[in-house]
This record gives C-alpha cells, structure tokens and sequence, in this order.
C-alpha cells in the first residue's frame, strides 16, 4: 500500500453518528394544535369579553401566547445536534448549539476513554470521552434507549480502531 493510500485509508471514518434531540410533537401536529388552542381562547376570551369579565379574555389571550412562546423554545432547543466520527487516526466531536454555533472537539482514538454512568434502574445517565487531558460530554439529550444503543456502537467503533492491523 503507497503512503497516500495508507494515509486516506486511516482517514476513513469507521463509525459516523448525527445525534439529534427527539421532539414527540412535529410540525404538521404543532400546527393542528395552535389552531385548536387559539380558536378555544379566542371563544372563550370573546364570551368573557362579553359578559363583562374582560381581564378573564386578557387572560385566555395570554395564555395561548405562552403556549406558543414554550413550543417555540421547545422546537428552538430541538435544532441542537452532535455529529461524532471515529477513524484511526482521529475521534472527532462537533456539537451544535441551537444558535447555530459549532464547537468542535478532538481526540487521538488510541488514548481516548468512554466513561459511561450507569443507575440500576434508570440506565445510561451520562456519557463522556476524555484523553489527553480533555473531556466532553455526548448525548446528554439523547432518551435512554438512543444512550444504551449509541454507547454500544461507540464502544465497538473504538475498539475497532484500537486493533492492530
């Protein structure tokens, strides 16, 4: 094998993961369910109005813009993700935050470690990869089954990697 085909074969990912946050309610679903909560308030807020009790109708509008505040938030937080890449040669984690910036971490896969916390009960609570010195958290917004089969692909990637040839 010629260096450069030596040199791109080490660069070859051996294992990729796109880590995104699961939201239950999607888009088609958030806007049936504005739809519904807007027409009740406006209904019930315009009754209220009528019969006198306006500072109640005030109160059903500013309830259907919390609503719609909390999902916005909600789907805003849902735009983070984490793309992590293991290849010979590198291990590398770049994480999203909803605002768009990126933050990028690392790792030489011959000394890098995954720690995972474990409860009984629960499962996977927290994972980490460290080396070097350095150490970052991954999956942090992963359910638990996602944490249980993540973790189980990663540490196979590793190990993977480690192999001699």
């Amino acid at each position: 094998m010629t260096e450069s085909n030596a040199d791109s074969f080490n660069e070859q990912p051996v294992f990729a993961a796109a880590l995104f946050p699961h939201r239950s309610l999607g888009r088609r679903g958030f806007k049936v369910l504005l739809i519904l909560s807007g027409a009740v308030c406006f209904l019930y807020g315009m009754f209220f109005i009528a019969t006198g009790a306006w500072p109640i109708g005030f109160f059903f509008g500013l309830d259907f813009a919390l609503l719609y505040g909390a999902f916005w938030l909600n789907y805003r937080s849902g735009r983070a993700r984490e793309e992590i890449t293991v290849s010979r040669t590198d291990v590398s984690v770049r994480k999203f935050a909803p605002s768009g910036r990126m933050v990028e971490h690392h790792f030489n896969p011959f000394w890098t470690r995954f720690l995972v916390r474990r409860h009984q009960e629960i499962g996977i609570l927290s994972m980490h990869i460290f080396g070097e010195g350095r150490r970052t958290d991954i999956g942090s917004f992963l359910n638990p089954d996602d944490r249980e089969s993540f973790a189980k692909a990663f540490k196979g990637a590793l190990a993977t990697v480690k192999q001699r040839i």
